[in-house]
C-alpha cells in the first residue's frame, strides 16, 4: 500500500467512524488551538509594543543621545537610578559636534519635554506634555499636520510664540472651536496655534495625542529645563540599520570625548533605540513564547495517548486484514508505514482543525478584549509539524505491533 492509499484509508476512517475519529482528533485539536491563540497574543503584544508604543515614541532607524533612558520597562534597580541621577546633563553645545560627526543622509533634531499646565480662555487649565523642538523633529517622528501648518523656518530660528497641538488637547482647550489662529497660554506667555497634528492613537490606555509642540528657542524651553542651555535629547535618524549602527558609534565617540571618559570607563550617557527600550520586553517575550508552546503540549500529550489507544484498537480490529496482506506478500515495513501514515494523517487533520479554531479564538480575543493578537506564520508551521509528529510518535507502537503479527495466526483471527 502506497502513502497516498494509506492517507485515503485514514480519511475514509474519519468519515465512517465519526465518534472514534472525533476522540482521536480532540486532544491534538485542543493543543494546537491554544498554541495558535497563545502565541498570537504574545506576537500581537510584541507588535503593539514595537509599533504603537516604543515605535511611536522613538521612531524607525532612530537613536537618541540622552542623559538616561526615557523608557524603562520592568524593574530597575535603585542603584541604577542613582547612577542615572549622577550623570552630567546634555547641553546645547553637544549638538553641533554630534551632528557634524554623522554620516551623510542622516536627519537630526533636538528637543526638551516636560508636563506643564496649559490654559485658554475657553476652558480650565490642562496638564499636557510640552515639547520644545529644533531640527527635523517632524520628519523623524513622521508627524504630519492635519489642519493648519508646520512651523516656518524663520519661526524656528527666531523662537516665535507659535505652537502645534495634539487632537486630545484641542478638544480640551477649544471645545467645539477651530483652534488654528487662536491663543493659549503656557506659564503666562501667549502662544498662537498654527497647526493640529495628525492623530497618533494610544497604547495601554495612554494617549499619544495629548501634547503641544513649540520651537526650541521659544520662551517655553526655559520652563522645560530650568538650568540654562540644557536639553533632553539629540535625535538622529539613519537611512537604514547599517548606517544606524555606524552613526551610534560615531555619536558615542563624540560624547565620550566631550565627557572626557578614559578607555575602560563606562558611558555616562545613553544611546536609546527601539531595541534598547524593548530589551526587557524581548526577554519576557521569549519566556512567554516558550510557555505558549509548553502549556498546549499537555493537550498534545493527551492527544498522543488517545491516538495510540485508538490505533491499538484499529490493529486489533484489522488483524485478519493484516494477515491477508502479509500472506499476499506485504513486508513488515509495508504494514509499519501503513499504520504510521494513518496515525500521522489523523493527527494532522486534528492539527488543521485546531489551527482554524486557534485563528478564530485569536480574532475573538482581539475583538472582545483589550489584548492585541497577531497569528504568526511560524506558529502555524510548528502546529502542523507537531500534529504530524504526534501522530508518528503515537503510532509507532501500534504500527510495530501490527508489523510483528504472525500471518498464520492473523488469518485464524475471527
Amino acid at each position: 500500500m502506497g502513502i497516498l492509499e494509506a492517507v485515503r484509508l485514514a480519511l475514509a476512517t474519519l468519515v465512517t467512524q465519526k465518534l472514534k475519529s472525533a476522540f482521536t482528533l480532540l486532544g491534538v485539536c485542543i493543543g494546537v488551538m491554544f498554541l495558535i491563540a497563545v502565541v498570537s497574543i504574545v506576537e500581537g503584544m510584541g507588535r503593539y509594543m514595537e509599533r504603537d508604543l516604543v515605535g511611536k515614541l522613538i521612531g524607525v532607524n532612530v537613536f537618541e543621545v540622552r542623559r538616561a533612558p526615557s523608557i524603562n520597562i520592568g524593574d530597575v534597580d535603585p542603584a541604577v537610578w542613582e547612577e542615572y541621577r549622577r550623570r552630567p546633563r546634555l547641553f546645547e553645545d553637544d549638538v553641533a559636534p554630534v551632528v557634524e560627526a554623522m554620516p551623510a543622509g542622516t536627519r537630526w533634531s533636538v528637543y526638551s519635554a516636560d508636563v506643564l499646565s496649559v490654559d485658554s480662555r475657553y476652558s480650565r487649565p490642562r496638564r499636557t506634555t510640552v515639547y520644545a523642538v529644533d531640527g527635523e523633529y517632524f520628519e523623524i517622528r513622521n508627524l504630519g499636520v492635519a489642519r493648519g501648518r508646520r512651523f516656518a523656518p524663520q519661526e524656528i530660528t527666531n523662537g516665535d510664540n507659535v505652537i502645534i497641538l495634539g487632537v486630545d488637547l484641542v478638544e480640551r482647550l477649544f471645545p467645539g472651536l477651530d483652534p488654528v489662529g487662536r491663543t493659549l497660554r503656557i506659564g503666562g506667555v501667549p502662544y498662537t496655534v498654527v497647526g493640529i497634528a495628525e492623530p497618533q492613537g494610544s497604547a495601554f490606555g495612554i494617549s499619544f495625542d495629548n501634547f503641544a509642540i513649540a520651537p526650541y528657542r521659544a520662551p517655553v524651553h526655559r520652563l522645560l529645563n530650568r538650568q540654562p542651555r540644557v536639553i533632553d535629547a539629540i535625535q538622529v535618524q539613519a537611512m537604514n540599520e547599517t548606517q544606524l549602527t555606524e552613526a551610534m558609534e560615531l555619536a558615542r565617540t563624540v560624547m565620550r570625548t566631550r565627557h572626557k571618559l578614559r578607555p575602560g570607563q563606562p558611558d555616562n550617557f545613553s544611546l536609546q533605540t527601539n531595541d534598547t527600550a524593548l530589551e526587557f520586553w524581548n526577554r519576557l517575550k521569549g519566556y512567554l513564547v516558550l510557555a505558549g508552546i509548553a502549556l498546549p503540549a499537555i493537550g498534545l500529550v493527551v492527544g498522543a495517548i488517545v491516538i495510540m489507544n485508538i490505533m491499538l484498537v484499529a490493529v486489533a480490529e484489522r488483524t485478519r486484514e493484516i494477515g491477508v496482506r502479509k500472506a499476499l506478500g506485504a513486508r513488515r515495513r509495508d504494514i509499519l508505514s501503513q499504520f504510521l501514515v494513518e496515525a500521522a494523517t489523523l493527527s494532522t487533520v486534528g492539527a488543521g482543525i485546531g489551527i482554524g479554531l486557534g485563528y478564530a479564538l485569536a480574532q475573538a480575543i482581539a475583538a472582545f478584549t483589550p489584548l492585541p493578537t497577531s497569528v504568526a506564520p511560524w506558529s502555524v508551521a510548528v502546529a502542523v509539524a507537531l500534529g504530524a509528529g504526534v501522530g508518528v510518535v503515537s503510532g509507532v507502537y501500534p504500527a510495530s505491533r501490527a508489523a510483528r503479527l504472525d500471518p498464520v495466526a492473523a488469518l485464524r483471527q475471527e
